[in-house]
């Protein structure tokens, strides 16, 4: 087989590769001889077929799907050896690639353009001032997660009046023009109604210090607008029930349900960390705090990668890529979306592929490899992360191992969980190669700081 590569401007590369006949007829006679064995033609016993008729039936299309292979083997292995920065995957020639005699010809040349990484330098010394902010745990953080915990133990209890975020009970008439009940109207009983969520506030007002047994008289419609989905179920019917509808209903209330949030106390501390784990509130507000820090300082550490891009991005400065051909690349991946996707996310895809690249130097530089047991790591901390959302921060350690273990059976999953790994240990090494400016703030500050571009 002959390769040749060229690569003029350093960014659009062409390779061009001749298959001879001796590279591919041993692999077509082996597997045309396959095909003799198995092939079942009337008169001829099996495995006896003459192999010219195989030859003329399977020939051809042999002889392509063993090209195909040796190409793909041959390009990637060639590339490879090369140490060729190739970037997607390589397409046809629009110009010199001709169409391949398959049926007559011995020797087939393809050729290919190859889109390659532009040639740059990233390098970070202690010379680099980056910014780190640690973010404080204040009294006000320790207040919502209080009030957070106290609000998951919480219960519904009836009360008489309704306020707030209640739950009303009650039954559901359809009224006619007169507002008396109508006949043959919609009925529905024990219809739950949550004012905190009606849309329109003249009909939410309608709600104001309701006791049980009063009557209120609202529009379903007019309270959710332009939410069919809601008022079906609000009067537990079919949505294309309540299309047309515009009356007005009777609600009377036959049970006030008020969300009472647990008492700051002794069964709140075991509830959350386990049994005497905790004795008063100051010690809960302390454990608390403490199970914070790890959360803030991931959050803290995800600013600083970012800001590491940012840095990065400026002092390595504008990279140029052979634009046409990786947009026939990104065309290729996403045909379906069609070339408006293309152009509509290009400039944003290639930002990403700038920063890929600069990474995998950063990352090289400082010698970072991912072990089976930093994705499992990362794994457990998203599962960790995971039960919290739900107050649940005393999770056993075996426990997470099996729900780590569970969504590591996924591969799309793994690719992320690689990629998360990869990133905790460059922000390690990072943070001791440049120089940090340490800044502390607010919860709220450094969710400011997030939010600008």
């Amino acid at each position: 087989m002959k390769i040749s590569f060229e690569c003029a401007d350093k960014i659009n590369g062409l390779l061009t590769m001749t298959v001879e006949k001796a590279d591919y007829q041993d692999a077509v006679e082996k597997q045309l001889k396959n095909y003799r064995k198995k092939a079942q033609v009337p008169g001829f016993r099996p495995g006896m077929v003459p192999m010219g008729m195989i030859k003329k039936q399977y020939g051809t299309a042999v002889k392509v799907d063993e090209v195909n292979k040796l190409l793909g083997e041959k390009l990637y292995e060639y590339v490879r050896e090369n140490k060729i920065q190739m970037l997607g995957e390589p397409l046809p020639n629009q110009e010199k690639q001709v169409p391949q005699d398959f049926e007559n010809a011995d020797d087939l040349t393809f050729v290919f353009d190859i889109a390659v990484a532009p040639e740059f330098k990233a390098e970070l010394t202690g010379r680099d001032k980056i910014d780190y902010y640690t973010i404080k745990v204040d009294d006000k953080m320790l207040d919502d997660q209080v009030q957070m915990y106290a609000s998951q133990a919480g219960e519904f209890v009836k009360a008489e009046v309704f306020s707030g975020n209640d739950t009303l009970t009650g039954d559901m008439r359809e009224l006619d023009e007169n507002g008396n009940t109508k006949e043959g109207g919609i009925t529905t009983e024990a219809a739950m109604v949550m004012p905190a969520y009606i849309k329109a506030d003249d009909q939410k007002k309608l709600f104001d210090g309701a006791k049980a047994g009063d009557i209120i008289t609202f529009n379903p419609k007019k309270a959710y607008p332009d939410n069919d989905a809601e008022v079906a179920a609000l009067l537990k019917v079919k949505k294309e029930e309540v299309k047309d509808l515009n009356a007005d209903f009777s609600f009377q209330i036959t049970e006030i349900r008020h969300f009472q949030p647990a008492e700051v106390d002794q069964k709140l501390f075991d509830r959350v960390f386990g049994e005497g784990e905790v004795k008063d509130e100051k010690a809960f507000r302390a454990k608390i705090a403490e199970g914070i820090a790890p959360q803030l300082q991931q959050n803290s550490d995800y600013k600083f990668l970012l800001d590491v891009r940012k840095h990065m991005e400026k002092k390595v400065g504008k990279l140029e890529f052979p634009e046409a051909l990786l947009k026939r690349v990104m065309l290729q991946n996403n045909q379906d979306k069609g070339a408006d996707f293309v152009e509509k996310n290009f400039e944003g895809s290639i930002k990403e592929l700038a920063w890929h690249l600069i990474k995998e130097q950063l990352v090289a530089a400082q010698n970072i490899k991912v072990e089976e047991a930093d994705i499992k790591n990362v794994a457990k901390e998203a599962m960790r992360a995971q039960f919290a959302q739900y107050g649940m921060s005393n999770v056993p350690d075996d426990v997470l191992e099996n729900y780590a273990n569970e969504q590591l059976k996924k591969r799309e999953n793994i690719d992320n969980f690689v990629d998360r790994a990869v990133d905790v240990k460059l922000t390690e090494a990072l943070k001791n190669v440049v120089k940090l400016n340490a800044k502390e703030v607010t919860f709220e500050e450094f969710n400011k700081l997030m939010t600008e571009k």
